[in-house]
């Protein structure tokens, strides 16, 4: 098994963390906090040099990457639903979600779920065939490998969050290793670990730099929109952003911020070498229905009644992903409205995600809220005295402004915002 690190432990799943603890082995793991669990992990990591793996598991190959196994209910049986009702499926069933709620997906072949009499207990591993194919990523981290794709099967193989993570995987993907058959309680089989990513020993991307420790400059390159919305034109000239910027929007209630990051995204969404994605964490329920009806389609979507962990949780594996898209050097851009209701390190955690990478890709987040979160390299503030009269662009540049504009828009450029914010504090 490869190390893991406490920085990777810490930002899994409690249900990926049970699983880790189940095959190293450690009493009475499901009693721990998180914080007790991952000291746990890492003092067994330390004590063993080779793990113990679970009971009739296959003999680990030298350079391959064994990743722990999902837990029957929280994770296989709950995702493999989840999974399909992301893809569309049209056959779809009621069943349990891991004992928290219902979730559409397909039906299940009869006998599937039930395995027969003699089969391993739920606490051991019984690894199959091998499988390739291709990875489909679900928004809450884990995935499947389709054997078929694009169109989903009976097949198809689960993959843990834990796994999505460790070897950096991403939608599109091909990948392979041993699957092991459902338990009682699942769907679909799971990997067991994985032998190759793109035909590449996933020890080597398992053990590649991370994407924090990546260098990364300023922003650079400004987004040029092209766009007539007077919204959108005072934005890219007056409070320019660029690949690698982090961009919040601020204001009070009722300033306009949704709707200037709505026009953006139609804006962003013309662009062919971004690639885009939108996530909406606390948002009215009608704005749902809005965003939903627009040029850009949520990737995930939580009311305002949720909790701070719920809406994090939302945004998080959006962020993942778009942190390995950008390690590979494609440019993301990711929208979130709003931040509010995140604890304010988490929120700041999720802006601090955007950069610019060195000799790379680049990942830019703009998001909604209140207030500057810290560490923005652009602020756009709105004025809700002229949003409520109606007067656009309702920007307010006395208290926007770009760090470093001049690698943007160049020094005529930067000397030009300057006159513009002075021209506005002395009219």
């Amino acid at each position: 098994m490869s190390v893991l690190h406490r920085t990777a432990l810490e930002e899994s799943p409690l249900a990926d963390l049970h699983a880790i603890a189940s095959e190293l082995s450690i009493d009475g793991y499901r009693r721990l906090r998180k914080g007790e669990l991952v000291d746990a992990i890492l003092a067994r990591q330390g004590a063993d040099e080779q793990p113990t793996t679970p009971q009739d598991a296959p003999p680990v190959d030298e350079g391959a990457v064994p990743v722990a196994e999902p837990e029957a209910e929280s994770e296989g049986s709950e995702a493999s639903e989840e999974g399909e009702d992301e893809r569309g499926g049209a056959r779809r069933r009621r069943g349990r979600r891991g004992g928290r709620g219902r979730s559409g997906g397909r039906q299940a072949p009869r006998g599937e779920e039930d395995h027969e009499e003699g089969d391993a207990d739920e606490g051991t591993v019984q690894a199959e065939d091998e499988v390739e194919g291709v990875v489909e990523l679900l928004p809450n981290g884990s995935g499947f490998i389709r054997v078929d794709p694009p169109e989903p099967s009976d097949e198809d193989v689960y993959i843990s969050s834990t796994q999505v993570k460790r070897c950096e995987l991403v939608s599109g993907d091909r990948i392979s290793g041993p699957r092991r058959a459902p338990r009682r309680s699942e769907r679909f089989s799971s990997l067991v670990r994985i032998d190759t990513v793109n035909g590449r020993p996933a020890a080597e991307i398992a053990d590649g730099v991370r994407f924090d420790d990546l260098p990364a400059a300023f922003p650079d390159e400004r987004f040029r929109l092209g766009s007539e919305d007077p919204t959108v034109k005072a934005i890219e000239w007056l409070t320019p952003f660029g690949k690698g910027s982090r961009v919040t929007i601020v204001g009070p209630a009722r300033s306009g911020k949704t709707e200037a990051l709505r026009r953006l995204a139609g804006a962003l969404a013309g662009l062919d070498e971004v690639e885009l994605s939108l996530v909406l964490a606390g948002v009215r329920p009608e704005e749902i229905s809005e965003w939903s009806n627009g040029p850009l389609l949520p990737a995930a979507s939580v009311g305002l009644g949720a909790s701070a962990e719920a809406q994090a949780n939302a945004v998080e594996p959006l962020i993942d992903q778009a942190r390995r898209l950008a390690s590979r050097g494609q440019h993301v851009v990711v929208l979130i409205d709003t931040l509010d209701g995140l604890h304010l390190q988490a929120a700041r955690k999720l802006l601090a995600a955007a950069r610019n990478l060195v000799q790379g890709g680049s990942l830019s987040v703009i998001a909604t809220a209140t207030a500057p979160i810290g560490g923005e390299t652009t602020v756009i503030s709105l004025d809700v005295s002229l949003t409520s009269t109606g007067r656009y662009p309702a920007l307010d540049l006395a208290t926007s402004g770009t760090i470093r504009p001049e690698l943007l828009v160049g020094e005529a450029g930067a000397e030009a915002i300057a006159r513009a914010r002075s021209e506005a504090l002395n009219p």
